[in-house]
């Protein structure tokens, strides 16, 4: 347990990192999850071009993001003997 558990399950609950993913996102937001650093404004394109709205995808762009980095987190705290709290 850590001092930040709170805000840890506060951003978990906000930001919706197990929301259902539409099957035109799955190679954007593992790139998002995997290679951020590699999205580009031609990826974001290509999801509006498919029809989908800019708050659809940032939305989808925030949750997976934040999945990856609550993943990050914990991982970290379980090398260092620490858990967070679900």
């Amino acid at each position: 347990m850590t001092r930040y558990d709170d805000l840890i399950a506060a951003l978990r609950d906000s930001a919706y990192p197990d929301r259902p993913v539409p099957a035109a996102f799955e190679a954007y937001l593992d790139k998002v999850c995997t290679r951020a650093y590699a999205v580009t404004d031609g990826d974001v394109e290509a999801l509006k071009t498919a029809g989908h709205s800019e708050d659809e995808i940032f939305e989808q762009t925030v949750s997976a993001a934040a999945a990856a980095g609550l993943l990050r987190l914990e991982a970290g705290l379980k090398a260092l003997g620490l858990e967070t709290r679900r």
